[in-house]
């Protein structure tokens, strides 16, 4: 048996907040807003994982109304996604995910966002994909305003 889920994550764009993208601390004016590190491409993948296992959404899981999580790293939640999968007896084969954003450039941390997220999800870095594109300054994202993020993941049965 082999199971798709899909993911997708927003955050803005808040002063005086560390940018964190897949694990990596990113030099940039900006962090993201939110109650965890605000990772918003481990939050699209958590999000895919858990689409694919017929799991609710990080939301329920990890709820911004608790505050004994309150700026927990993503990579826990990633963990986290991949021992309820390992729990229902399923593996996750890959993983591909797209940062949508103006700004910084992802491409010189994209290998270690990729170790990063492989290791938390216990699968190898070959299987986790992470591009990036712009949206051509359209919309929020083309304003400056904040990153999204897509995810696809593909578990299968043990």
């Amino acid at each position: 048996m082999v199971r798709t889920g899909i993911g997708y994550d927003v955050h803005p764009f808040a002063e005086g907040r560390p940018l964190v993208l897949g694990g990596v601390t990113i030099p940039h004016t900006h962090g993201l807003k939110g109650h965890s590190d605000a990772d918003v491409l481990c939050h699209a993948i958590a999000d895919a994982v858990l689409g694919a296992l017929g799991e609710p959404d990080i939301g329920h899981w990890f709820p911004p109304s608790d505050p004994s999580i309150e700026g927990i790293c993503s990579l826990r939640i990633l963990e986290k996604c991949a021992q309820i999968a390992a729990e229902k007896g399923m593996r996750i084969e890959n993983i591909d995910a797209s940062l949508i954003a103006e700004a910084p450039r992802v491409k010189p941390h994209a290998a270690a966002m990729k170790q990063h997220i492989s290791a938390a999800l216990g699968i190898q870095p070959d299987q986790v994909g992470v591009k990036a594109t712009t949206n051509e300054r359209l919309g929020f994202v083309g304003r400056g305003e904040g990153i999204a993020a897509m995810a696809v993941a593909c578990l299968s049965k043990i």
